[in-house]
């Protein structure tokens, strides 16, 4: 089973940019589907994006997924943060495809935090 480490986080002004690494460690990281998820201070945990075992990027307004098999490593790319985006932000990987939910993912890390000032 793969295990998941992720850095990158910090704090940084409204209008900023951060790019989040997660690192999988083991030789079944391609088998993975993988996803980023955020949870700020007293709300769900939410998807954030997701990205397939072939490691088509995927976009959704200001942040792109992507990832590097021979690495074992998945990026988050977010601009024009907003303090609205502060909180944890794990990545996960799930054996059953890209997902939306939490449930759909087996692995986790430990997280890694982002502030956002306004």
């Amino acid at each position: 089973q793969v295990e998941l480490v992720e850095t990158g986080g910090g704090l940084v002004p409204a209008g900023g940019s951060l790019t989040l690494s997660c690192v999988g460690s083991g030789r079944t990281f391609a088998d993975y589907a993988m996803a980023w998820f955020r949870q700020a201070p007293g709300k769900e945990r939410e998807f954030v994006l997701g990205i397939s075992w072939g490691g088509i990027n995927s976009w959704h307004r200001r942040f792109t997924v992507s990832r590097d098999n021979a690495k074992n490593t998945v990026y988050l790319q977010m601009n024009s943060l907003q303090p609205d985006d502060t909180g944890v932000y794990y990545c996960a990987a799930g054996t059953q495809g890209v997902a939306t939910t939490f449930w759909g993912y087996d692995v986790w890390g430990q997280g890694t935090q982002v502030t956002v000032s306004s």
